[in-house]
């Protein structure tokens, strides 16, 4: 079974690719991780009480009033306020970085245990491709398990400000760059992503519309599907020992490339 490793940046596309890729000709199984993420701070749950032993002193509109609704569940607690969260940890102040590293240690261990379970059922139906949508794939080590990557990303920042401002209207331009820059140049992870050589990393540049951006899409698939074909999808399935062999050889080749990559972003940086 091939891991599909989707990742970009906000507002550049990436849920609108994942949409596609779950729907006809393709059909794949989606692992969404924001949506794991939403699941394991829900009320009640340990994601949801370790957020407000750190962050409820701190943040007073941390939590929504409770819901009209008499199939809610009080005794969970109250809804959180995400936007107040967002405000808490995006930036780039010391404070603010130091808040996000908080969250990711809270929330990252939950979402990849839920991952590997939806991955194990996935295996177990014998689906040829699932895609591991993760908005940190890099940053989180995740891509070190995929097969192939696909960076959805855009040629200038402001494509993904304006899109962004657009889609929430909530927040001001200072918002925006920062909830943007929070997450990285998403151009960097594009060249990142072609470092891992062809078929095996796929960039999907999304800076037109949704037309322009399915046959960007197609294009790119069908490179993933020439190589990874159908048929050794299923002689993993078959051969689990094989799948293991495969799986090993993969990791390692995805552990030479990251340290290569490295290697690449220190001499840059020893340049400046």
């Amino acid at each position: 079974m091939l891991l599909l490793g989707l990742t970009g940046s906000i507002a550049t596309g990436k849920s609108t690719v994942s949409s596609i890729l779950s729907s006809p000709p393709y059909s794949l199984p989606i692992i969404d991780a924001d949506i794991l993420a939403r699941k394991v701070v829900e009320p009640g749950t340990p994601g949801y009480k370790a957020i407000l032993s750190h962050f409820q002193s701190t943040t007073p509109d941390l939590l929504l009033p409770f819901p009209d609704d008499p199939k809610y569940d009080r005794s969970k607690g109250a809804p959180l306020n995400r936007p107040a969260l967002g405000r808490r940890v995006f930036g780039d102040s010391e404070e603010r970085k130091r808040d996000r590293g908080v969250l990711n240690g809270i929330v990252h261990p939950a979402v990849r245990r839920a991952m590997y379970k939806a991955l194990l059922a996935a295996y177990l139906r014998g689906c040829w491709a699932v895609v591991l949508d993760v908005p940190l794939l890099f940053e989180s080590g995740l891509d070190m398990l995929c097969g192939t990557v696909m960076v959805v990303a855009v040629s200038d920042p402001v494509i993904q400000m304006k899109r962004l401002r657009e889609r929430d209207s909530h927040l001001t331009a200072e918002d925006a760059e920062n909830r943007v820059k929070s997450q990285g140049d998403v151009r960097e992870k594009a060249r990142r992503c072609q470092e891992r050589g062809k078929g095996k990393g796929v960039v999907v540049w999304n800076d037109g519309d949704k037309a322009a951006l399915k046959a960007e899409l197609e294009r790119a698939m069908a490179e993933v599907s020439r190589s990874s074909p159908r048929w050794w999808a299923w002689l993993l399935l078959l051969c689990p020992p094989l799948a293991g062999i495969a799986g090993i050889w993969n990791y390692w080749r995805n552990l030479v490339i990251n340290r290569r990559w490295k290697e690449v972003e220190l001499k840059a940086k020893a340049k400046l």
